[in-house]
This record gives structure tokens, sequence and C-alpha cells, in this order.
């Protein structure tokens, strides 16, 4: 069986809080951390297709730069995920990916979801 793999960022609260829950369950997991890591296109697809949810869906929307730069405007899909892989702290988070399962772990408690 695979390891859970989590997308992590390093300074995100649900983020440490899902990592907690898969170490103290003894889950087998890979970390990935996504800011210092960005995904590739191919890869961002792909979670994308596992979450089931359009590039715009994973956009934080609350984020400073969001509201500064992206708020109101239209862009294609290829535009966010070209944004997404540009800024990763706009990428909604933790990401958690169990086989052929993923879900954005918010709160952290989601993920036994796909466990």
């Amino acid at each position: 069986m695979e390891p859970i793999l989590i997308y992590h960022n390093g300074v995100c609260s649900k983020c440490h809080g899902a990592l907690e829950i898969l170490q103290e369950k003894n889950i087998p997991h890979k970390v990935r951390f996504y800011v210092s890591e960005p995904f590739s296109k191919d890869e961002l697809k792909g979670v994308l297709t596992l979450l089931q949810i359009n590039a715009f869906d994973l956009v934080r929307t609350r984020e400073l730069l969001f509201i500064e730069k992206f708020e109101g405007k239209q862009f294609t899909e290829e535009e966010w995920m070209d944004f997404l892989i540009e800024n990763p702290s706009l990428i909604e988070r933790p990401i958690v990916i169990n086989g052929n399962k993923a879900i954005i772990a918010r709160p952290p408690e989601k993920l036994f979801q796909i466990l």
C-alpha cells in the first residue's frame, strides 16, 4: 500500500493538525512541502482531478495576494493553474491523497473521510 501523501505548508496550522493525526494514528505518510517544491502543471492537474474540482476552487480567496491581484477578474482554467504554481500560498490546504482519493483537510479531521 502506498503511503498517504500530504501536501503541506510549513506555516499552516491546519496542515500541522492533519499531519499530527497521521502521526498519532501511525498511518504511513509522505510529506510534500509544496511551497519549496512547487507543483508541476501535470501534478496539479492530477490533484485537481482527484479532488474533482477546478483550479479556481483550490484558490484561497481571502489571501491578500488574491484580493490585490486576482479578485473580480476572469481567467481560464490554464491561467488559474499557472497562477497557483507561481503563487503556492494561494493553494488551499492541506491536500491529503490516499490512493485515488483526495480531500482538502479543512478541518484536519476531514482526512478521516479518505482513510
